[in-house]
């Protein structure tokens, strides 16, 4: 049989597709939909070292092949997180890794602390976060993840991922989070992007800029891919408009190890067993290897 296994850093995924954080819950509230267990990993909802409201309504904004959201990191907190949702993810029968944003390094290290006797398998550093308000535009900046990377690093023994912003320094940055101890690096956060309500002539969201996801923005994060593959050594998991099992294919062409799928979720719920099943028939047409072969392949001349 087929083997679509992949290998993220000290992580042996079962297939290279995985849910986005912010886009599948904590993996429980699918379960009535498909069986979670077939996914390669599931990436839980972004955690802060304490609860956050989220920002005001509007939240969400369609846009054609897109959708912008500004939910602000709603959530209630690592402590709650650990002792609520974390013990009911690690029943669920995959991979399961945490996302923490925090405002300084110590944040970081004090939630990775915090993670390390859970049901977590790895954790993914979100450094790339532009719907917080009051903290203007950030971007990929390789100072500071080296710093939140380091402040993880000491705090966990657990695999590190870095989810980096797709604007700013981001090869700087992806070379910064390698040197730091990061495993792999997830490519990318959303953009920074806006909408105008026509009847009231304003922004439609209170923080004035949310962010961009969905089909719209798949080429741009597909160059990045292309762009960083060369340069870093630790494995790529791409994030960005995938919603088919031949997206999935072109990410891993350009040189990624994995998928995230996140807005494609809330268009088709059963977008992910999809893309699975295409990349069984797929691989065992073009690579049986599960993907060694055509990972990169786009480089070659």
């Amino acid at each position: 049989m087929l083997s679509l296994e992949v290998q993220i850093g000290s992580l042996r995924l079962k297939n290279p597709v995985m849910a986005a954080a912010g886009t599948f819950g904590f993996a429980t509230e699918f379960a009535e939909v498909f069986d979670p267990s077939i996914l390669g990993a599931i990436c839980a909802k972004t955690v802060t070292l304490k609860p956050r409201t989220g920002n005001p309504p509007p939240r969400l904004w369609e846009t054609p092949c897109g959708l912008l959201n500004s939910i602000g990191l709603e959530n209630p907190g690592i402590e709650a997180v650990v002792r609520e949702e974390l013990p009911k993810m690690g029943r669920v029968g995959t991979v399961v890794v945490a996302s923490v944003w925090g405002e300084k390094p110590e944040e970081y290290g004090a939630m990775a602390e915090a993670l390390e006797n859970t049901e977590v398998e790895a954790i993914e550093l979100n450094v790339s976060c532009p719907n917080v308000p009051g903290k203007g535009f950030v971007g990929a900046q390789a100072d500071f993840t080296a710093d939140v990377v380091r402040a993880a690093r000491e705090s966990t023994t657990k695999p590190l991922w870095v989810k980096l912003a797709p604007e700013g320094e981001m090869v700087a940055a992806a070379l910064a989070a390698q040197r730091a101890g990061a495993e792999a690096l997830c490519i990318a956060n959303t953009f920074r992007a806006m909408a105008i309500d026509i009847p009231t002539g304003k922004p439609v969201f209170a923080n004035v800029v949310a962010g961009l996801s969905g089909p719209a923005i798949k080429p741009l994060v597909l160059r990045w891919i292309y762009e960083l593959f060369p340069k870093v050594e630790i494995p790529l998991v791409a994030s960005g408009g995938i919603t088919t099992w031949q997206d999935a294919v072109e990410f891993i062409m350009a040189g990624a190890h994995a998928v995230q799928v996140g807005t494609g979720n809330f268009a088709d719920p059963f977008c992910m067993p999809h893309m699975i099943k295409g990349l069984e028939r797929f691989m065992e047409e073009r690579d049986p290897s599960g993907g060694e072969v055509i990972r990169g392949c786009a480089h070659r001349r």
